[in-house]
């Protein structure tokens, strides 16, 4: 039996990969329709349709840290996920999260990204090859207690 090295080379190859394994999701996921943007909406969404949903997106800044109430939302998002079997990752640049969900609603208003959630597309029959690798970045973090992984998105 062997054991992958957690850090190194390999290992920053890998966080790369799930890098952009999660904006090809993403940014497949936008143009469907299947994106649902903030805390509030993301609640309502999961409280009408958990089975739909596939991934929960967490994104904070340095300054959002020190927010109560957002943090507060963000334990009883991930509790309900946790619950229901939904995936999480937290991401730590909102900046390249708007870029990536072109982050403006119609109008000039900015969204809230601190929780993005992806559903899946009414008409997928076959698996997203990006949406797996992410799944099983998951499932290996959740081997490794880390129950909730963060992503470092890097600038572009």
């Amino acid at each position: 039996m062997t054991f992958e090295d957690p850090c190194g080379e390999n290992a920053t190859e890998r966080m790369d990969s799930v890098e952009q394994a999660l904006e090809e999701v993403l940014t497949a996921a936008l143009p469907q329709g299947c994106i649902t943007v903030g805390v509030y909406e993301a609640a309502k969404s999961l409280n009408v349709d958990p089975d739909n949903v596939v991934l929960c997106v967490l994104a904070t800044d340095e300054e959002d840290v020190k927010d109560v109430a957002l943090q507060i939302h963000f334990t009883l998002i991930q509790a309900f996920c946790c619950e229901n079997d939904i995936n999480i990752l937290r991401v730590n640049n909102m900046r390249r999260l708007a870029e990536i969900l072109e982050g403006v609603k119609p109008g000039g208003e900015s969204m809230d990204l601190h929780c993005v959630l992806v559903t899946n597309p009414q008409s997928s029959t076959s698996k997203d090859p990006a949406l797996s690798k992410l799944n099983r970045f998951c499932r290996d973090s959740r081997g490794l207690d880390q129950w909730v992984p963060v992503i470092n998105l890097p600038e572009r």
